[in-house]
């Protein structure tokens, strides 16, 4: 065996449907797309969604609720993992450049501190949002909490 005498399997390979070549091979005439209408003619294309007539999907389903234009998404970080950071790394200052190389935000977030967790080692910490608990944790043992 070699590359000159290749072939497909048997039954592999199966030749197209041959329509619009004539009467005697019972796809001629209309080549079946039945009798007159659009999607006999050429160059129909079917709209995107339709569904044979019946309601499309997209106006099946209501719309609900609306998107606040001016909400800004942040990325929550509790205090338990910034005790576990400040130990892992030895940190005192916490900043969003620390929490970004350890990999916990992405440059273009915004970082809001919550106050899940126990706090035991006085940081001091920069963020652009904190809660009333997170910030209350890391000032009583004399941090500073200070936004962007």
């Amino acid at each position: 065996m070699d590359l000159s005498n290749l072939k497909p399997a048997k039954g592999a390979v199966k030749k197209g449907k041959r329509i619009g070549r004539g009467q005697g091979s019972g796809k001629g005439g209309t080549s079946t797309k039945g009798h007159k209408g659009g999607q006999s003619r050429a160059g129909y294309s079917r709209k995107i969604g339709f569904e044979g007539g019946q309601m499309p999907l997209q106006r099946r389903v209501p719309k609900f609720g609306f998107s606040n234009i001016s909400r800004k998404e942040f990325k929550a970080i509790n205090i338990s993992t910034l005790q576990t950071l400040a130990e892992a790394r030895k940190l005192t200052t916490i900043d969003f450049q620390a929490l970004s190389d350890a990999g916990l935000v992405s440059k273009n977030d915004l970082v809001k501190i919550l106050g899940n967790g126990k706090l035991t080692k006085k940081l001091n910490v920069t963020a652009h949002a904190f809660s009333k608990s997170a910030r209350a944790a890391i000032e009583a043992l004399q941090g500073t909490a200070t936004i962007i």
